[in-house]
């Protein structure tokens, strides 16, 4: 498993390892039959998934960490329902009901995942700092990601957000990275947006980047790999073209993917699963084949 990156200091953040990753003995890939546990590091680069790409299929944390793991993935972007759907189940259980502690059922589902090899480096609540949303409420966020391990919380870009967040990240100790549709520009986080705070970082989405901007975006990465909090992987073509899948694109994977080897970057490329899944698969065979393509371009 990797070091719990909220344990992580921001001098070590700054200098590219928010997600610093221990050493593994289990070969990468897909799990063979006697492997106990997956393990999706390529070259020293960490391959995750955002659980947004099982969207096709049940949807419960069990239902997804049975996806990760038969993909053979070890780092996980956790969307924020699953997480507060399985907390809440757990509290009302035999087991949990005796609990006084609020966060006991984010722990647990910590536990169940880093038991199969599954570290959930990131939870996405996507609504955290909108306004009119109660100081209490951001708190809860940040106790959330604290509770399951995570070294940061995804949101969509905003720089009301970030003024409001900045400080209360910095005081959690918990990243904050902006998400880009696009609507990005390549001066976008030139701005003001990480200003605010020095746990704000960048969940940057290389397909959307190069689709909206028509340029490729390893120059965004290699701009700003100290603020990244992880990337996101999908193929786009240009002038906001379609999804396709993995290679079929314009997208600059391969060269990301690459560039992040050679310069031993450790934050997370977690795949994005968007392009229409074909008649006959499903999405467990699909960011499968995806997780295949990044193994493929780092060895």
């Amino acid at each position: 498993m990797q070091e719990s990156c909220t344990t992580l200091s921001r001098r070590s953040f700054l200098g590219g390892t928010a997600a610093a990753l221990a050493a593994s003995s289990l070969m990468p890939g897909r799990l063979r039959a006697d492997d106990a546990q997956p393990n999706s590091v390529f070259g020293g680069v960490q391959i995750g998934v955002i659980t947004y790409s099982y969207r096709s299929l049940p949807g419960s944390a069990e239902n997804l960490l049975d996806y990760i793991t038969r993909c053979g993935i070890s780092s996980v972007e956790l969307m924020g329902g699953p997480a507060e759907q399985f907390a809440r189940a757990y509290m009302n259980s035999e087991e949990g009901r005796d609990s006084s502690d609020p966060m006991a059922g984010f722990k647990a589902l910590r536990k169940r995942y880093n038991d199969a090899g599954v570290n959930i480096h990131i939870v996405k609540f996507g609504n955290i700092g909108n306004a009119g949303m109660p100081d209490e409420q951001i708190d809860y966020y940040f106790e959330v990601a604290k509770a399951l391990g995570a070294c940061g919380i995804t949101r969509e870009v905003s720089e009301e957000a970030a003024k409001r967040l900045g400080p209360i990240a910095d005081r959690h100790e918990i990243l904050i990275g902006f998400h880009n549709h696009t609507q990005i520009d390549a001066n976008t986080y030139d701005g003001p947006i990480l200003s605010y705070g020095d746990y704000l970082a960048i969940n940057l989405d290389i397909g959307h980047y190069v689709a909206g901007t028509n340029e490729p975006s390893l120059p965004q990465i290699e701009k700003h790999k100290d603020r990244i909090l992880s990337l996101h992987l999908k193929d786009r073509r240009k002038n906001n073209g379609p999804n396709t899948p993995f290679g079929e694109g314009d997208t600059d994977i391969v060269p990301v993917l690459q560039y992040m080897k050679e310069q031993q970057l450790k934050f997370p490329a977690d795949i994005e699963l968007e392009y229409p899944i074909p008649a006959g698969s499903d999405a467990v065979q699909e960011v499968t084949r995806c997780v295949e393509y990044c193994r493929a371009a780092l060895t």
